[in-house]
Parts: structure tokens; sequence; C-alpha cells
């Protein structure tokens, strides 16, 4: 029979962290491209009080966006074992996408 140790094994990341690093700045260039297509919509389409806001409102998204990528992928990079996501961050991170999903569409409409 083997033995168990009390000592937890040693973890053994693999490539995973660095997999939801490229995942994150993946992601993060997407909404940088449709924050800057909804500027772009907005200049090329005259500029209108209501697409004004609606373009300051996606870019802001996309800054909230990038707050959160940038911190989770400094966390995957740091040695050892990278710090979980937290709810807020999860949260964050999906409604800035989803809402600026929706802001970048209705530019388009």
């Amino acid at each position: 029979m083997g033995g168990v140790s009390g000592a937890a094994p040693e973890r053994d990341p693999g490539l995973q962290p660095e997999r939801t690093r490229l995942a994150w700045r993946r992601t993060t260039l997407s909404s940088t491209v449709a924050a800057v297509l909804a500027v772009r919509t907005t200049l090329h389409g005259g500029v209108t009080v209501v697409s004004a806001l609606a373009c300051a409102l996606c870019c802001l998204l996309w800054l909230g966006f990038l707050l959160v990528a940038h911190d989770r992928i400094r966390a995957l990079s740091a040695p050892g074992r990278p710090r979980v996501l937290t709810a807020r961050q999860a949260t964050a991170a999906t409604l800035c996408t989803v809402a600026l999903a929706a802001c970048a569409t209705a530019l388009v409409f």
C-alpha cells in the first residue's frame, strides 16, 4: 500500500496559466477592436449626441475591461500559483464585455 504523506504535492501548472493569459489577451484585443470601430462609426456617420454618448460608453466599458484583464494577466504571469479570479472581477469583465457588445451593436444600427 502506498503511503499518504501529509504534505500536498507540488503543483504542476503546465501550460494552463499561459493559455488563460492568452485568452485574456485575445478578449482584450477583441474589445479594443469593438471600441475602435465604435469610434470610427461615430465619426464616419456624423456625430450626434446619442452616438457620442454611445461611443463614450463604449470607451468607458473598454477601459473597465482593460483594467480587469490587465490585473488578471499580471496575476497569471507572476511566479507560483496564480490567485483566484474574484467574483467581483468576473462579474465586471462579463458585464463590460456584454455591454460593450450591446453598445457597439447599437451604433451600427
